[in-house]
């Protein structure tokens, strides 16, 4: 047999194990779990971060003003020192739209070990507490929520005893280039970290998404949340981590309530989506970054490469194997697509998909060692920021 048939058999053997033996990851019904309205509702602080986000903050903002909730729930916003008027916009909205109760505040630059956003998340969560409220939603500006969200997050963290209950939004899928990219993005996701493990009381797989966690505020301070995960770039699985690592019970799933309306239309917009914290999730390892490398190419480039130069050349086994394998990949992500209401035959066009991933994921590590690391919104993170003693 030759190399590349060999290749195309180790692939197809590590789609074997992803298929059977990696938490079913590629599997879309990992929703809100079962649960029943409690008698009394507790209080909920919800904390809302926004940087320059008056482009979206027209769509997310009323949907969390306008929730129905039983209990008392009050919304924080920080306003993390934006230039285009964010924090007007948030007051105007809450006297036109009402609903409930809306403080707007900020906190000034972040001191040195911090990134921008969970300074601001310290400060909400300041905020929040002094109103003693059981539980703390830490939701992103540019996420809309349905009106039972809250209720219904509630519900299911109070009836499974969880601490921590995330959802996944549904990212914007309407360019080309988000139909090609998103429905991946969130599918490599749940192959890092397969949502069923997370939920598994003693797992090392612990990750949470960002844009919707509901947190028990008891255990955000018993971890510590957000000082001892400061400096996180990935800020959203360091935070379940914590949770997760001091005993922490947690869940995560794919939404059906809470919708990203950030729009990503170009192929450069997405690119700097992943490019700016890839590195950051390889905690700035060059070993690890080769090991990422040499991975995404056997595993998604050396099937249909296989397939095709079998053919061509001949090589039964390499078209078998490289065949076998890029179906394996194809199938495992048609119930992502579906979830996204995406076309089918974008399935078979993952590879080129990965491809981008592994370039992005490469651009992200040159921006690192160029001094510019985890860029976002004028801020930049070249590296973790150093422990405080």
């Amino acid at each position: 047999m030759s190399a590349l048939a060999w290749t195309a058999g180790l692939s197809l053997a590590v789609w074997l194990w992803l298929l059977l033996g990696q938490g079913l990851f590629w599997r879309t019904d990992v929703r809100l779990p079962p649960r029943r309205e409690p008698d009394v509702w507790p209080s909920v602080g919800v904390v809302v971060p926004a940087r320059d986000e008056a482009s979206v903050l027209p769509e997310s903002l009323p949907s969390l003003l306008a929730q129905d909730y039983p209990g008392h729930a009050e919304v924080f916003l920080v306003d993390d020192g934006s230039s285009d008027g964010t924090g007007v916009l948030a007051r105007e909205l809450s006297r036109r739209h009402g609903g409930l109760p809306l403080t707007v505040s900020s906190p000034g630059e972040p001191p040195a070990g911090w990134t921008g956003k969970l300074w601001a998340v310290r400060h909400g969560i300041g905020l929040a507490r002094a109103r003693g409220p059981e539980f703390l939603l830490l939701t992103d500006a540019d996420i809309a929520h349905g009106p039972d969200s809250l209720r219904e997050l509630v519900a299911a963290a109070r009836t499974g005893g969880f601490d921590l209950v995330s959802q996944m939004a549904r990212l914007r899928v309407e360019s080309a280039w988000e139909r090609l990219v998103v429905p991946a993005f969130v599918y490599f996701f749940a192959q890092l970290y397969p949502f069923r493990r997370v939920r598994v009381r003693g797992s090392r797989t612990a990750a949470a998404a960002g844009g919707c966690v509901l947190l028990r505020t008891e255990t955000a301070g018993r971890a510590g949340i957000p000082d001892t995960i400061r400096h996180a770039v990935i800020d959203d699985v360091a935070l379940a981590r914590a949770v997760k690592s001091g005993g922490g019970h947690i869940w995560l799933g794919l939404a059906e309530r809470v919708d990203s309306v950030r729009p990503y239309p170009r192929l450069h917009d997405l690119w700097r989506m992943v490019s700016r914290s890839a590195y950051a999730q390889l905690r700035h390892n060059p070993l690890l970054l080769a090991g990422t490398v040499t991975g995404l190419a056997v595993v998604y480039l050396v099937p249909p490469v296989a397939f095709v130069a079998g053919l061509v050349a001949g090589s039964t086994a390499a078209a078998v194997a490289g065949g076998l394998a890029w179906l394996l990949m194809t199938a495992t992500y048609v119930p992502m697509l579906r979830y996204y209401g995406q076309p089918l035959p974008l399935a078979p066009l993952l590879p080129f998909t990965a491809l981008l991933y592994l370039f992005m994921t490469v651009d992200s590590a040159v921006q690192h060692y160029r001094g510019r690391g985890a860029a976002w919104k004028g801020r930049t993170y070249a590296r973790p920021a150093p422990e405080q003693r």
